[in-house]
């Protein structure tokens, strides 16, 4: 699971990770919660926050790219958030 995190990370345009709008999308693992991958039965789910500006076609084809090795089965990537740019970050 981390590398997956660490592979969506490393993505240029990628912000972070989100829980989803209830806070529901993440795997749970002994002793933590990993907010914004969600794996089951039904394959991988991934809820991301974008860099302002970041181009989402092809910042989430490069994540796509990124997990090809990693993941296997359904993915489904989920834009759930833009990080404000810099100057009007708090």
């Amino acid at each position: 699971m981390d590398a997956v995190v660490d592979a969506v990370l490393a993505v240029p345009g990628v912000h972070g990770l989100h829980a989803g709008l209830l806070g529901d999308a993440a795997t749970y693992l002994p002793g933590r919660r990993v907010a914004g991958v969600r794996r089951d039965e039904d394959g991988w789910e991934l809820h991301l926050v974008l860099d302002w500006g970041a181009p989402v076609a092809a910042t989430t084809a490069a994540v796509r790219t990124a997990l090809a090795g990693l993941v296997s089965g359904p993915l489904t990537l989920t834009v759930e958030d833009v990080a404000p740019p810099a100057a009007l970050a708090p």
